[in-house]
């Protein structure tokens, strides 16, 4: 099972997303994570989004931006968007159903409400980031389950 994360600009989120799902799932399993847009392409994770992964015993540091690519659609089995606005960004570079199959909102995957979105703690401040960090664990749980039978 390969799994994408992708958020706005890889550096806040998908990282995290990326970090918290890897300590869930086999080792087998690949989980990457991407951004819709190559602004912090190259750089590692905003250092806040560091700090807090690192408070729950995950290291992201290493991680590094990059934006999606086209290979993206056929390599994941699965792309979690943080957001509606990502969401839309991604499926729209998907070229056909299969590939559109693949891309939700990443805590639809909780079930109850549709369209709910992870905020973007990058204007916050730590606080910010924990709470993103309790909402991505309960999505990557929810995910955990539906994916490892």
């Amino acid at each position: 099972m390969k799994i994408l994360m992708v958020c706005l600009g890889n550096i806040c989120r998908s990282p995290l997303a990326e970090g918290i799902m890897k300590t869930k799932v086999p080792e087998n399993f690949v989980v990457d994570s991407a951004g819709t847009i190559s602004l912090h392409e190259g750089e590692h994770p905003d250092k806040r989004a560091v700090k807090t992964a690192a408070n729950h015993n995950i290291d992201i540091s290493r991680q590094k931006s990059r934006p999606i690519k086209r290979i993206d659609f056929e390599n994941f089995d699965r792309i979690y968007c943080m957001d509606i606005s990502v969401f839309e960004d991604v499926i729209s570079k998907a070229k056909n159903e299969e590939e559109r199959q693949k891309i939700s909102l990443f805590l639809e995957e909780l079930g109850g409400d549709k369209n709910v979105e992870v905020p973007d703690p990058y204007w916050g401040g730590m606080k910010d980031f924990e709470e993103v960090f309790q909402l991505l664990d309960k999505g990557c749980d929810a995910i955990k389950k539906q994916i490892i039978t």
